[in-house]
């Protein structure tokens, strides 16, 4: 399969456009059109080859050719497979004794050795023919061959199908980089990249600019690696983004910008996330939240990769509130349904006393969510294993109700619903008879983000039991907007932290809000979601000074020292101005269904962020630290086993 994977992409990366025009993305205003014409790929230019394995076909009988690559394996000393990044070739090893030294060469050399074999493409015999390999109707009659290295034991086999632990993987990643998989991805990855270059840069306008590594700290946001200067107690920051550097272009006048960026952000173990990654980084002057969507909806399908199916544009679009009210969170997965409904007009009159609890409260609702065919694909333990995580994580009660009162471990308390209130909820929630209501009760936000956590987690237990219920060839996109300005901080409510950044301008319309009721401002925040996972996320900027001062000092109580050559810049004529930037490492992990983001990366770091490959980072001696004024305070014994006691009860770590 990887190997027409392989196939599918060299022949993307190397077809050549027609001479006539060709619409390539439709948009509201005007369809783009592209008429160059692209040079197919040489890629046995400036090399000791002729061909590439993967390329020859029929078409080549009888050339001469020469062919470099590694042994994939061999087969009775009379065939072998060379392999190398474009796919696969049969090499007929010669028997007489005329070619004995390329014989020896041959067998001798141990799988994953390199080598350099020159010969005749031939025709396989009849019935031999292999319809599975791209390559399988010829061969390589060899007549000379050189042994370029031999490769020491393995320490595990260079084939997609063996299992190997991640560890290992990591460590001898120069090895893992050599399966077909781990090609495909990264192969997959430059040709969308390059793709997106072409679209920014050649069809409209925008500058490829870098922007520096080393920065200084940035208020609020993640946590910044630091880097010592020479100067006594002065360090420098690496970016977590581009951000103030992007938006200084934009009153620079470059109008159009956009960067491949690599951002920092010193996050410890978090699952699936790395302390570097990649960014397609874009700001743009004199445009809106609808201007900034449709060009990224361009982008993507301009970038798609040829072995998918096409993005149909305009994207959906969905309020944070809404998302929240439908899905218990800001990044639904759209490709199943489950929605949260809220039923608390139906239970007024209830007696189940949690239910009686809630909607005795202010802010009290009732909510439910049906999972298909639950009762079918549900286990007692599954049910109990539910109400333990909503007891645990939101302290919160769920209940399920069943159509078929029978059911021996319906909960005891389903009884107390009505036969009335069980009809309203069957036609409301379109109910079928082996349907299973799951029920909680409480204050709105906690309540649909409980079901929420639940609608995936039963998604997961659905899937594991054969139902198929997310389809894995469907890519969703969803944009969600109007979010709020600010959140309650979570260690201190009654003090107020950006949702997305300080520099998000508010929604025009809630302006008015910002000295009495900050907390109900909305944004000009949107985010783009993928299956569930959020890929991309912009605003549109404060270009004004004075509200941008207004809201880092009074309202974020931040130290608008950090940022005054931004603020000063603000004041020299700044154009309205707003941008976006999406993950890429994100992006082509869910393009290529890959199981981690890891598995997209070149050389990524491990949970814990370590490269167990150079056994980064490592330690500096005292001498090499004195020009940075430096000295390393060495934990106590206590808090170094605390330390390595909660990386051993990580179950990812």
């Amino acid at each position: 399969m990887y190997f027409l994977w392989l196939s599918q992409l060299c022949r993307g990366l190397s077809r050549p456009l027609g001479s006539t025009t060709q619409p390539i993305w439709g948009s509201v205003s005007r369809s783009l059109v592209l008429s160059s014409q692209r040079r197919i790929p040489e890629f046995s230019s400036f090399v000791a080859r002729t061909n590439t394995c993967g390329e020859l076909r029929s078409s080549h009988l009888g050339q001469e050719v020469t062919l470099c690559g590694w042994i994939q394996y061999r087969r009775q000393n009379i065939f072998l497979v060379l392999r190398d990044f474009h796919g696969l070739i049969q090499v007929v090893i010669p028997q007489d004794e005329s070619a004995a030294s390329v014989k020896k060469i041959l067998c001798e050399a141990p799988v994953e050795s390199v080598v350099q074999v020159s010969g005749t493409v031939i025709s396989r015999p009849p019935g031999q023919e292999n319809p599975k390999m791209p390559t399988g109707e010829i061969e390589i009659k060899v007549k000379t061959a050189k042994l370029l290295n031999p490769c020491k034991k393995l320490p595990f086999e260079i084939k997609d199908f063996v299992k190997k632990t991640e560890t290992l993987r990591l460590q001898y990643r120069y090895l893992d980089l050599r399966s077909f998989q781990m090609q495909y991805n990264l192969r997959l990855r430059s040709q969308m990249v390059m793709k997106m270059r072409e679209y920014l840069c050649n069809l409209h306008g925008f500058v490829d600019i870098e922007t520096p590594t080393l920065f200084k700290r940035t208020p609020g946001g993640a946590k910044e690696f630091l880097v010592p200067s020479r100067e006594p107690g002065k360090f420098y920051s690496l970016p977590q983004s581009p951000q103030q550097f992007k938006q200084l272009l934009m009153v620079g006048g470059l109008d159009r910008y956009f960067q491949v960026a690599r951002c920092y952000r010193d996050e410890g173990s978090k699952p699936d996330r790395q302390p570097e990654f990649t960014q397609i980084d874009i700001e743009m002057s004199f445009v809106d939240q609808s201007g900034i969507r449709s060009l990224i909806e361009g982008l993507l399908q301009y970038s798609w990769p040829n072995d998918k199916d096409p993005l149909l544009v305009p994207f959906p679009s969905m309020t944070f509130a809404e998302a929240l009210a439908t899905y218990g969170t800001d990044k639904p997965d759209t490709r199943f349904g489950m929605k949260i409904t809220d039923i608390s007009d139906k239970f007024r009159n209830t007696e189940i006393g949690f239910l009686q609890d809630a909607l005795s409260k202010p802010q009290g609702t009732i909510k439910a969510m049906c999972v298909p065919e639950g009762a079918k694909y549900l286990k007692r333990r599954d049910i109990e294993s539910i109400q333990k995580f909503a007891a645990d994580h939101f302290n919160q009660e769920v209940l399920p109700v069943f159509l078929k009162t029978n059911r021996n471990w319906n909960s005891p308390v389903a009884k107390f619903i009505m036969e009335e209130q069980r009809l309203e909820l069957t036609r409301l929630m379109e109910i079928q008879e082996e349907d299973v209501i799951l029920l909680t009760a409480g204050e709105h936000k906690k309540a649909c983000s409980l079901l929420g956590k639940l609608r995936l987690e039963c998604a997961d237990l659905l899937e594991m039991r054969g139902m198929v219920l997310r389809d894995t060839s469907l890519f969703s996109f969803l944009w969600i907007v109007d979010f709020p300005l600010f959140l309650p901080k979570e260690e201190n409510p009654r003090e107020l932290e950006s949702t997305h950044h300080p520099f998000t301008a508010p929604h025009p319309s809630d302006i008015h809000l910002l000295c009495s009721e900050p907390e109900k401002v909305r944004s000009q925040h949107y985010d783009l979601v993928l299956n569930g996972s959020e890929i991309g996320g912009g605003s549109i900027r404060i270009h004004d000074a004075e509200l941008q001062r207004y809201i880092l000092a009074t309202l974020l109580k931040e130290d608008v020292k950090l940022l005054s050559h931004l603020l000063q810049a603000l004041e020299y004529g700044a154009p309205p101005h707003g941008g976006i930037a999406l993950g890429l490492d994100r992006l082509i992990c869910l393009v290529t269904g890959a199981p981690s983001i890891r598995d997209v990366i070149a050389f990524p770091k491990s949970f814990r962020g370590h490269d167990l490959m150079s056994r980064a980072p490592d330690s500096v001696p005292p001498e090499e630290l004195k020009p940075y004024h430096i000295q390393v305070s060495w934990p106590t014994d206590s808090e170094a086993e605390k330390s390595s006691l909660n990386h051993h009860h990580n179950p990812k770590s």
